[in-house]
C-alpha cells in the first residue's frame, strides 16, 4: 500500500490544490472512507455539479500522465489479475481479493485505465469491471444455462462438477480454469455457494438458509437420516448455521411441527418429506399401505412396511390395526382397509 500511495501522490501532485483534495477525497486515497460531491461541496462552498466538474478536469489531467512507465506498470498488473480470472470480476470481490490492503487506489487506477470497463448493479448482477466486453457476454451465456440446469436438476453441484460441465457445454478447453467459471458465477445474483461450498440457486434453502426451520432442513439434509428435534439444534450449531446463541431444542420442534417439508416419525424424531415418509398417524401409514398393496395383508408384511416409514414400536402398530373402524380381517387372517 506504501508504493501505491508513493505512486499516486507523485501522479497528483502537479494539480492544481483544490483539483488534488477533491480527487484524494472522491477516492478516498489519503483516508479510508469516499466522500459524496454534495459532502466535498459544503466545504467548499459550491454545489455538486461544479465538484463533479473539478474531479472531471483533474481526471482529464491525470490521464495525460499515466502513459509514462512507472503507471503502466501498475495497468499491467491489474490487466494480469483479470486475465487469471476470465477477464472479469465482480467488483467487491475485485478490491478485497486483488489488493485487499489497497481497495480505494485499485479503484482510482481502475477509473483512469482504458482496458476497464465498469457494468452497474442490475437486478441479475453485481457490478462487475471487465478487460474485454466478450467475456461479460459468455458469462451472461454461462450463468443462463446453469440457471436452467439447476432448475431443471433441483441439485447442488460441486466446483468439480460445475467446471467439467462449463468445459463440456462451451467447449473451452483447459486454458479456462476455475478461476474463468468462478468469476462468471459470482457476479450473478442468482447463482450462490451453499455454506458447504456447492453451487445452486440463490432462493434454496440450502443455498441460502433463512430462519430455523432452513437450517434444520440442512441439519437433516446432512445427516442423511431420521433426527430427534434435540439432535437437529445440536446440529445446526455444530454445522455453523446459526449465531453465537445456542439453537433451542423446543424451538426447532415447534418449527418443523408446522412445516410440510418435514415429517414427525417418531416420538421427537424427524425426517424429510422428499426422502419418501408420508405425513400421517401411523393408521393412516397402515391405510396408504394396504391400499397400495390392493390386495389384503398380513400382520407381518403391514409391520414391516410401516416401519420403513414410522420409528415405533411394533405393539403400536399392531394397536392401530385392531381398530375395526379403519380395518377388517379376513377369514384367511390378513387385513384389509374397511370399506365405508
Amino acid at each position: 500500500m506504501e508504493n501505491y500511495q508513493k505512486i499516486h501522490r507523485n501522479l497528483l501532485k502537479s494539480l492544481p490544490e483544490r483539483t488534488r483534495e477533491v480527487i484524494e477525497r472522491r477516492f478516498g486515497l489519503e483516508k479510508d472512507e469516499r466522500e459524496t460531491l454534495e459532502f466535498i461541496g459544503g466545504d467548499y462552498g459550491v454545489c455538486r455539479e461544479r465538484v463533479r466538474q473539478i474531479e472531471e478536469s483533474g481526471i482529464s489531467l491525470i490521464k495525460k500522465e499515466i502513459k509514462k512507465p512507472p503507471y503502466q506498470r501498475i495497468f499491467q498488473g491489474l490487466v494480469g489479475q483479470f486475465k487469471e480470472n476470465g477477464d472479469l470480476k465482480r467488483e467487491d470481490l475485485l478490491l478485497t481479493q486483488f489488493l485487499p490492503k489497497a481497495q480505494n487506489q485499485t479503484l482510482f487506477w481502475l477509473t483512469l485505465g482504458e482496458p476497464f470497463l465498469r457494468f452497474s448493479e442490475t437486478n441479475d448482477f453485481y457490478p462487475l469491471w471487465t478487460i474485454n466486453s466478450d467475456s461479460l457476454n459468455l458469462a451472461q451465456k454461462v450463468i443462463g444455462s446453469f440457471v436452467n440446469k439447476f432448475e431443471n436438476d433441483k441439485k447442488l453441484f460441486s466446483e468439480t462438477e460445475v467446471l467439467k460441465i462449463f468445459k463440456k457445454d462451451f467447449k473451452v478447453g483447459d486454458k479456462s480454469t476455475s478461476r474463468t467459471l468462478l468469476s462468471y458465477l459470482e457476479i450473478s445474483k442468482k447463482i450462490e455457494q451453499s455454506p458447504e461450498g456447492l453451487f445452486g440457486l440463490q432462493e434454496w434453502p440450502e443455498v441460502t438458509p433463512r430462519g430455523v426451520k432452513d437450517r434444520a432442513y440442512l441439519a437433516l439434509k446432512k445427516a442423511n437420516k431420521p433426527l430427534h428435534f434435540t439432535e437437529v439444534a445440536k446440529s445446526i450449531d455444530q454445522l455453523g448455521l446459526t449465531s453465537k446463541t445456542p439453537t433451542l431444542p423446543q424451538t426447532v420442534h415447534n418449527e418443523l411441527i408446522r412445516d410440510s417439508r418435514f415429517v414427525l416419525v417418531g416420538r421427537g424424531i424427524y425426517a424429510l418429506k422428499e426422502w419418501g415418509y408420508i405425513p400421517g398417524q401411523v393408521r393412516d401409514i397402515i391405510s396408504n399401505v394396504l391400499q397400495e398393496s390392493k390386495k389384503p395383508l398380513a400382520k407381518e408384511e403391514i409391520i414391516n412396511k410401516v416401519l420403513s416409514q414410522r420409528l415405533v414400536k411394533n405393539n403400536t402398530i399392531l394397536l392401530s390395526l385392531q381398530d375395526k373402524k379403519y380395518f377388517s380381517k379376513t377369514p384367511q387372517g390378513k387385513y384389509t382397509v374397511k370399506e365405508a
